[in-house]
């Protein structure tokens, strides 16, 4: 079965978020089951990276999108990997989606929808004369037109969009229609139309043939008005046809203490001074004062969805209560400098690093006690599988696939709402585990025992894969 996996992150190249760790990770447990193939833009760093590109076909201009070629390369284990090459949209500085200040690129509309038609045509046979798919799956706002510029062909193959982040939709003005190529006839309710405006999500939740996301717990919420992000309406509709559905997200086998060549020490459950041994390494590497009290570690986009204000509100009574707190993560220049000034009025107990290295949030996770995550919503969530790996208990609001992935008073602590006291309360809990050594080590004991392999999402993919190309 050939299966064409369109995303706009990678670990191996490039990350912004989760995105690019499930691009990395899922493809490739689902080789056993499929011929999968990888399509991602021709960023900068990916060109860089890859040592050998084929051209296998051209595109021409589309609307007002340009002419553009397509690659073919390979991953170093491997995996083939299609990246599509034109310069003037994607060779620039900054990340996937924006310049170096933070600022979206303006011309966004036409560099996702140029690489969402050249997907649909490569999906199609008409890029690559010796590769075509029996199925397409697309990730996010980015790719969500793929299976739209599939049914405006009137291509009848099959297609699937994973939504990794409702909160996110690539909106444009109306003028974006002309821009990119979409019959102006499909502006309208029950097409790409959204108050207005052109949402690139929209399109992809009413055209793909089936709708998945990144937990059972978050394709319920989404269903609602609370979590749905004002499309509520037109998934319950999918989710009452039977054609939404939810996978919880894995993370790969790298993450174990026992062998991760990035942390300080490494250590399995029950060698707690190997663990203490991180966390001493990491409070040399972020200035902290020697401590016996807990630390509780913080690896995350700094975005308002993730509750860094809530952890901000409460830094004084974890301090104060003989805490310390550590930071890595970059994203809203508000957070950002509030994080620094918290650092700078407690630099013995509250260390921040603003930006993201694999290595440091390795031994963040590996040397805190706890891992605080009071996200406001999250549709599956990476950090806190991560932490459970490697001995740090999460403290969790209870959504998304926190709630399916943290066991609360086992292998962490889930508090029920995104508000100051709720958030405290999972807090204070944590300080009274921490004070109880026996709970502490059969708790951590418990989380390090936990299994989140990919293998069991790739299992459900599979199925479902050949459920939608029948094969």
């Amino acid at each position: 079965m050939r299966v064409l996996f369109v995303t706009t992150e990678m670990d191996d190249f490039v990350r912004v978020g989760g995105l690019g760790a499930v691009s990395a990770a899922l493809p490739r447990a689902l080789r056993p089951f499929a011929d999968i193939r990888i399509m991602l833009p021709g960023y900068r760093d990916i060109i860089e990276q890859l040592t050998h590109i084929q051209v296998v076909g051209r595109c021409p201009a589309f609307a007002e999108m340009p002419a553009c070629s397509l690659g073919r390369a390979a991953t170093k284990d491997g995996m083939p990997v299609y990246v599509l090459l034109c310069s003037q949209l994607y060779d620039r500085p900054g990340n996937p989606y924006g310049d170096e200040s933070g600022r979206d690129w303006p011309d966004n509309d036409i560099r996702f929808a140029r690489f969402a038609s050249a997907a649909a045509e490569l999906a199609m046979g008409k890029l690559d004369k010796n590769w075509a798919a029996d199925l397409i799956h697309a990730n996010d706002w980015q790719a969500s037109l793929v299976p739209a510029y599939l049914a405006w062909q009137g291509a009848k193959l099959p297609s699937i969009l994973t939504i990794h982040n409702l909160a996110y939709q690539g909106l444009f003005p109306k003028e974006s229609l002309r821009r990119i190529g979409i019959p102006e006839s499909s502006f309208h309710i029950d097409g790409v139309e959204f108050y207005d405006q052109l949402s690139f999500l929209k399109a992809g939740l009413v055209y793909a043939s089936h709708l998945t996301t990144v937990s059972g717990t978050y394709a319920r919420e989404i269903t609602t008005e609370e979590f749905g992000c004002g499309l509520e309406g037109l998934l319950r509709v999918r989710s009452d046809a039977s054609e939404l559905t939810g996978i919880l997200n894995g993370i790969d086998e790298s993450w174990d203490p026992r062998s991760c060549a990035q942390l300080a020490q490494q250590f399995g459950a029950g060698d707690w001074a190997g663990k203490r041994a991180n966390a001493d390494y990491v409070r040399k590497q972020f200035g902290l004062a020697v401590s016996r009290g807990p630390m509780f570690g913080i690896v995350a986009r700094l975005v308002h969805q993730k509750g860094i204000d809530l952890v901000l509100a409460a830094a004084d009574e974890i301090v104060d209560a003989g805490g310390q707190i550590v930071v890595t993560g970059s994203g809203e220049p508000a957070l950002e400098q509030a994080l620094i000034d918290a650092h700078r009025r407690r630099p013995d107990a509250i260390g921040v690093a603003i930006g993201f290295n694999d290595a440091q949030a390795r031994r963040i996770f590996a040397g805190s006690d706890f891992t605080l995550m009071p996200s406001r919503f999250e549709p599956c969530g990476l950090s806190q599988m991560y932490a459970q790996r490697f001995g740090s208990l999460p403290i969790g609001h209870q959504t998304g696939g926190l709630a399916e992935t943290i066991t609360d008073g086992e292998t962490g602590f889930l508090f029920s709402r995104p508000s100051h006291e709720s958030f405290l309360g999972g807090v204070r809990r944590a300080f009274e585990a921490f004070m109880a050594q026996d709970q502490l080590d059969t708790m951590r004991r418990s989380a390090m025992g936990r299994s989140f392999s990919w293998s069991i999402s790739a299992g459900s993919y599979s199925k479902l894969y050949r459920k939608l190309a029948a094969v």
